[in-house]
């Protein structure tokens, strides 16, 4: 308990002196052992960057880019430590690997089947899940999908995956490896709706006149950092880290400088 208190009152005291805009420090006092043990292990903080989601992070040609790359960085800057990347094609992949030691610190939705491997922080980003038609197709609002013979096609393991296994009644899920994949498949294999991230299927139905994207959402998809559980040092920290950069701007810095909507940023 004194480990922890010690962690917390050692990132957030600071903080309450500096105006809400001020920009995150990029070291802070060397933390307690116990915190370096439980998030760089191995001397190195090793973040799992989930590359399907384009609103969190972008393949970049010096590595990834996003809010999501920005939050490892500052991190690492505050740990003392170099970070290395350990990038996944979709969210299920991350998840998937919680347990094999591969990654120290990841950036996914919470889910309550994720949290059984996975200590989530409070989410640094909100984003919606919302569905994609054909222009010619009879549905008109999420609460239509649930119908008998209608196919939806979504990225294996993701968060909407997880909520739609839980809560659709009678349409049927088909899933594809990742988020990108399960719009290719809704185009080509002639399914009714495929389901996704809002953003990044808006943006497909500008450029495909034949879709259209349902209004409203079926879902809203909380996003954030998270490490394996069973490290309770690390995950306090963490969650006092995420707080602040909420608290500093650094989460809506990130997503503007990556053209992202600043106002996605969690409260």
């Amino acid at each position: 308990m004194r480990i922890l208190a010690a962690a917390l009152c050692g990132l957030l005291l600071p903080a309450l002196a500096h105006a809400e805009t001020t920009p995150m420090p990029p070291v802070s006092l060397t933390p307690d052992p116990a915190i370096l043990h439980d998030l760089a292990p191995t001397g190195t903080l090793r973040a799992a960057i989930n590359l399907g989601n384009p609103v969190l992070a972008q393949a970049g040609p010096d590595g990834p880019m996003g809010v999501s790359a920005d939050l490892a960085r500052a991190l690492a800057a505050r740990l003392g430590v170099p970070v290395t990347f350990v990038t996944f094609p979709g969210a299920g992949a991350v998840s998937g690997s919680a347990g094999s030691g591969s990654w120290d610190i990841c950036f996914l939705a919470i889910d309550p089947k994720r949290a059984e491997g996975i200590a989530f922080t409070a989410p640094y980003v909100l984003i919606a899940g919302s569905y994609l038609v054909l222009e010619a197709s009879p549905i008109r609002s999420p609460e239509a999908v649930d119908r008998d013979g209608v196919r939806v096609s979504v990225g294996r393991g993701s968060a909407y995956d997880l909520f739609l296994s839980r809560s659709l009644k009678h349409a049927t899920l088909v899933r594809a490896p990742t988020s990108a994949e399960a719009v290719t498949a809704f185009a080509r294999d002639g399914l009714e709706v495929a389901a996704g991230v809002a953003q990044p299927l808006a943006a497909y139905a500008t450029t495909h006149p034949e879709v259209r994207l349902l209004p409203g959402h079926f879902m809203e998809i909380p996003q954030a950092m998270g490490l394996p559980v069973g490290r309770a040092a690390g995950a306090a920290y963490l969650a006092a880290f995420i707080a602040q950069a909420k608290r500093d701007g650094l989460v809506r810095r990130g997503l503007e400088a990556s053209g992202q909507d600043p106002g996605l940023a969690a409260p």
